[in-house]
């Protein structure tokens, strides 16, 4: 799978919110409408509709790897619970290394005078996670 980072960048600066923005560089290769994912993740940013809780990049991000990692198997839902778990504490951490939080309201810093983390970096960061998820994934 080609590097989606740039993808994400550009849905971004057209206007998607950064979760939309992620979650849809995806939709092809994993067999989704893009209209739906859209539709789907309308109201996950600014960190879940506007709470500045989670990150919509990082929402995003947890979405396409849930999407990828799971079996889908309903009559054995636990068969991948506990290992997309790990894959999202494991892609938080990273994220949290370069940006210090996860949360909108923290990399927004709506405490202080400017943002500690632009909305844009996110989205490509988050992106790039989730590129190094699928390089991994086909090892």
């Amino acid at each position: 799978m080609e590097a989606k980072k740039e993808i994400a960048v550009q849905n971004f600066k057209k206007g998607y919110n950064c979760c939309q923005a992620v979650a849809c560089a995806y939709c092809e290769e994993l067999g989704v409408k893009k209209e739906d994912m859209f539709r789907m993740t309308e109201g996950f940013g600014l960190g879940m509709g506007g709470l500045k809780d989670t990150c919509g990049a990082v929402t995003g991000m947890f979405l396409i790897i849930s999407l990828a990692n799971s079996a889908g198997d309903m009559e054995k839902p636990l068969a991948t619970k506990m290992d997309t778990y790990a894959k999202f504490r494991e892609a938080t951490e990273k994220f949290r290394e370069k940006n210090r939080s996860i949360y909108c309201r923290d990399l927004k810093n709506m405490e202080g005078p400017q943002p500690l983390v632009c909305c844009t970096q996110c989205v490509e960061d988050a992106a790039a996670l989730v590129d190094e998820y699928f390089r991994e994934k086909q090892k």
